[in-house]
């Protein structure tokens, strides 16, 4: 039987650096056995098959907007898939979700260590792609040294969080997750936080081929 892994999403935006152009992803299966990773990226969506144990994993989604895979990068532990996708157009505005359809998914989700507003993105530190791919942070802890803590209180520990992530996805709940939108856009609610660090000692980087 097939079972749809926790995807987490975050994205950054610019209409003039096309490093800055971009959405990242977390395929998260612990335990994932590398040798049966499928994984194909188009310019319109993404396919991933992986085992852990005799369970299946897989799922197969449409994107908002065309990437360039030849620019995208990906990532494969013991632990999970992670993977920088360059978007095609370059942009001031955030994608408003990540997939092509306002659909439920609840297994898709926001990844707040990665979160950044849409007007906040000029003084985020530079990310370090070329060491980690995403962000400098080895640890999987905010780029650009934000301080999450200080992001929660703003929204009162989290209850008033904005929703950016993708399509309406509400991990399962009935609030609606699948718009983006920065602190001033439409409210959304998330119900985790995930924080996920990743061993890079297995991690081997590949860059996808174009499709």
């Amino acid at each position: 039987m097939t079972t749809h892994p926790e995807i987490l999403w975050a994205q950054r935006s610019s209409e003039t650096d096309e490093a800055k152009n971009i959405v990242y992803l977390t395929v998260n299966v612990i335990e994932l056995n590398q040798d049966s990773v499928q994984y194909d990226l188009t310019p319109t969506g993404i396919k991933f098959t992986g085992k852990s144990g005799d369970k299946t994993y897989a799922f197969d989604l449409t994107l908002f907007a065309e990437i360039d895979p030849s620019a995208s990068t990906h990532r494969l532990t013991s632990r999970a898939l992670t993977a920088v996708l360059r978007k095609k157009e370059k942009k001031a505005e955030f994608w408003p979700r990540l997939t092509k359809e306002k659909l439920k998914v609840p297994y898709l989700k926001t990844d707040f260590s990665k979160w950044v507003d849409e007007d906040e993105q000029d003084g985020e530190a530079q990310a370090s792609f070329e060491e980690d791919g995403f962000g400098g942070g080895g640890g999987g802890g905010p780029p650009g040294g934000m301080d999450f803590g200080n992001m929660m209180s703003q929204f009162g520990g989290g209850g008033g969080m904005p929703n950016f992530g993708g399509g309406d996805f509400g991990g399962g709940g009935d609030e609606d997750d699948d718009d983006v939108s920065p602190s001033g856009g439409a409210g959304h609610d998330h119900d985790h936080d995930h924080d996920h660090d990743h061993d890079d000692d297995d991690a081997t980087d590949v860059t996808a081929a174009a499709k």
